[in-house]
């Protein structure tokens, strides 16, 4: 019940967070969803830090990890809003932005977990 209710802390601040950065950063852009790429790829970024540093130092507690990573993580980050928006560029007829999004949050957000994983560990 414990690992619950860690995952479900973690998971509601991570989705409150995402709310906001999504509705302040989709401002800046009518083509592309600007937000969702963004929490997708800071939530790469942020649980490559936290595993690495989990890895490295060995502080982290089963139970840290599991509010930071999985339930932090998990809920500021969505794949089924990048999946949605997808489509809806590919039934707009916007190949080009689909395919610029698909691969570059891909792409950009295994880098982003690479370089959270070295910058915890270098």
């Amino acid at each position: 019940m414990k690992s619950f209710l860690l995952v479900f802390l973690g998971g509601g601040l991570g989705s409150g967070l995402r709310y906001l950065v999504t509705i302040t950063m989709n401002q800046y852009s009518k083509v592309l969803p600007f937000g969702t790429f963004t929490v997708n790829i800071l939530g790469c970024l942020f649980i490559g830090v936290i595993l690495g540093y989990a890895q490295k130092e060995n502080t982290l507690t089963s139970n840290q990890t599991l509010l930071l990573a999985t339930g932090f993580c998990g809920g500021f980050t969505t794949f089924s809003t990048f999946a949605n928006e997808n489509l809806e560029l590919i039934k707009n007829g916007e190949l080009f932005n689909f395919s610029f999004y698909t691969v570059g949050s891909v792409l950009i957000g295994i880098l982003a977990v690479f370089i959270g994983f070295y910058l915890t560990n270098r």
